[in-house]
């Protein structure tokens, strides 16, 4: 005869638990989980995540500000928390047999005293280690009162977070108890899980994403109609937006306008030469200046013809960034190396910045880098070779990602280019991936060398082209990082694996000694860094100087009988033109 452990016991309760048609929901005697805005928190999820926490206030790639900081802290804060309470709840289930009343005061001390000391030296070093890496960018010094607003954002993020993932395991809880009266338990528990991660998927990917993206267009589609400092309407039919030009004016987009109207003059090109140049043309197609992508791409080749750039020393294509931008620091030193004697066309494809355009949609960015790179090289081809211009192409940010599908492409198999730039390419471009996972032993994730650098190099704002020894070929392809930079060196298995560009010997000259990396923690941070990788000195992040785009080109292009004092002299006058420029940008913002 088989006899019932007494109702109430633990033996019951473990009973009917281990029931196929269990409640979901907690029998009465067993520690409930807490509600939704109850301050009742786990001990191990709080130990853990606390050490999260303070592993944020280290040093990533770039300066954090303070309410950024407070982002890092909370997120890093509430992950540490989930796995010490998820930890705690699986020793839990498995049974397993907890220590002594002494054992468990002698750990939780030790744990409490590691804890504490880690989060004092944390706090302490943090604005001494946001400094390491503002002095060595060249900005002004963090001040400790930024603290209040790190421990507001810290506690306020972690709020949010905890909320929303007890809210989901209320759902949870709700779905699998209704389920849990007409199906069996372990059924109902299915159900429940799967239901649940199908709408976090949903409202996630969904409405939150599409929101988000959608906001973002409405944004800087808007302020895609207005216009730089200084920029007019160009009289010359050389250049397109002009009465000649068969592309309207106020269809080239915010950058279009102001990439056409940037273009340096024939005197500016004459007081460095010394005379002889051509006025340059710049061809530019917006994205209100044509319906279809197709239909974009031919309107440039049109103005390509009508512009005469055919008949010029060298045809630069350039794949524009997110929001049609074209680094003026990235094509005047090619005006300038030949003299004017130089076309140089881009399409707009987008107004979304590019690490927002890198989330959302990277096919429209190969599509048009394709589809407008086969319409002219189609053209460019059928010209005899002594009677067509050198082609060159140019790529900035998500740029880089368009030129890298032109380079893998076939149509440049039976009539190569003559060279391309790459600069800032972004941790998405697939080309750059290989290249770096192929680079030889002894070279690094920043500066990697690739089978004697015959086709490909790499340099950053040290010119380091010359590095590898061996001879550089007729198609010369240049890859211009810096290793600070976050766009380019995200990745999400740092949040398991430890990069390569982090390791002793790897790391570049412009990454603080005192970064290291941490599980997750390291992965989110370089996430954060993207948005403000443009918000440091030039020569760091995400921002490249003129002087390391002119030494790229120079090597690149490779013009006859150019000297090293050629391109310091060049450098000077750039660097003028590019401060010039600036100084009208913030004195407009000012």
């Amino acid at each position: 005869m088989t006899t019932k452990p007494p109702v109430g016991s633990s033996d019951q309760l473990r009973a009917d638990a281990d029931s196929p048609n269990a409640p979901l929901s907690p029998p009465p005697g067993i520690r409930r989980q807490p509600r939704i805005f109850e301050l009742t928190f786990s001990g191990p999820g709080l130990a853990v995540g606390t050490i999260f926490a303070s592993f944020s206030l280290e040093p990533s790639l770039l300066p954090r500000i303070d309410f950024v900081q407070g982002i890092a802290s909370g997120v890093s804060l509430m992950v540490g928390y989930g796995l010490g309470a998820a930890g705690h709840a699986i020793w839990n289930y498995l049974r397993v047999p907890n220590l002594g009343r002494r054992p468990q005061q002698i750990v939780l001390g030790l744990l409490l005293a590691t804890i504490g000391l880690a989060n004092a030296r944390a706090m302490w070093r943090w604005v001494g280690w946001q400094n390491d890496i503002r002095q060595l960018m060249g900005m002004d010094d963090l001040s400790p009162s930024a603290w209040p607003i790190v421990i507001g954002a810290t506690a306020v993020v972690a709020a949010i977070v905890l909320v929303t993932s007890r809210s989901l395991r209320l759902l949870f809880r709700t779905m699998g108890d209704r389920l849990d009266r007409w199906l069996p338990r372990r059924l109902a528990i299915t159900l429940s899980s799967t239901g649940l991660i199908i709408l976090m998927w949903l409202v996630f990917s969904g409405l939150l994403v599409q929101g988000f993206f959608s906001a973002s267009n409405a944004l800087f589609s808007t302020r895609d109609t207005g216009d730089k400092p200084g920029v007019a309407q160009p009289s010359s039919p050389l250049l397109s937006g002009s009465p000649e030009s068969a592309v309207a004016w106020d269809t080239l987009g915010r950058e279009g306008r102001a990439f056409v109207s940037s273009v340096p003059t024939v005197d500016e090109l004459n007081a460095h030469s010394g005379g002889g140049a051509l006025e340059p043309i710049r061809v530019y197609v917006g994205l209100k200046s044509a319906e279809t992508l197709q239909d974009r791409a031919d309107l440039l080749l049109s103005e390509l013809v009508r512009t005469g750039a055919f008949g010029r020393e060298a045809l630069l294509l350039t794949t524009t960034t997110g929001t049609g931008f074209i680094d003026p620091a990235g094509v005047d030193p090619v005006d300038f190396i030949f003299n004017g004697d130089v076309a140089i066309a881009g399409v707009q494809y987008s107004y979304l910045p590019s690490w927002i355009s890198l989330l959302a949609d990277q096919e429209v960015t190969n599509d048009t880098s394709l589809a407008t790179f086969r319409t002219v090289h189609e053209y460019w081809s059928t010209l005899p070779e002594d009677h067509r211009p050198r082609l060159f192409l140019y790529g900035l940010s998500l740029g880089s990602y368009g030129v890298e599908s032109i380079l893998t492409s076939a149509n440049i198999l039976n009539e190569p280019i003559d060279g391309a730039v790459m600069v800032g390419p972004t941790f998405e471009n697939p080309l750059r991936a290989e290249l770096i996972a192929s680079r030889e032993e002894g070279s690094t994730p920043w500066l990697p060398i690739v089978e004697g650098g015959r086709t490909v190099r790499f340099t950053g704002e040290q010119n380091s082209l010359d590095t590898p020894v061996g001879p550089w070929g007729p198609t010369r392809i240049a890859y211009l990082q810096h290793g600070s930079d976050p766009i380019g060196f995200f990745d999400p298995s740092i949040a398991w694996r430890e990069p390569a560009w982090l390791s002793g010997d790897d790391r570049a000259p412009d990454v603080s000694p005192s970064t290291d990396w941490f599980p997750f923690v390291t992965m989110w941070q370089t996430l954060l860094d993207i948005p403000s990788s443009g918000s440091v000195p030039r020569g760091y992040g995400h921002l490249y100087t003129v002087s390391a785009n002119l030494h790229t080109w120079v090597a690149v292009i490779h013009p006859d009988d150019w000297t090293a004092a050629d391109t310091a002299e060049l450098d000077d006058v750039l660097k003028v033109r590019d401060e010039a420029h600036r100084a009208s940008l913030e004195g407009a913002d000012g």
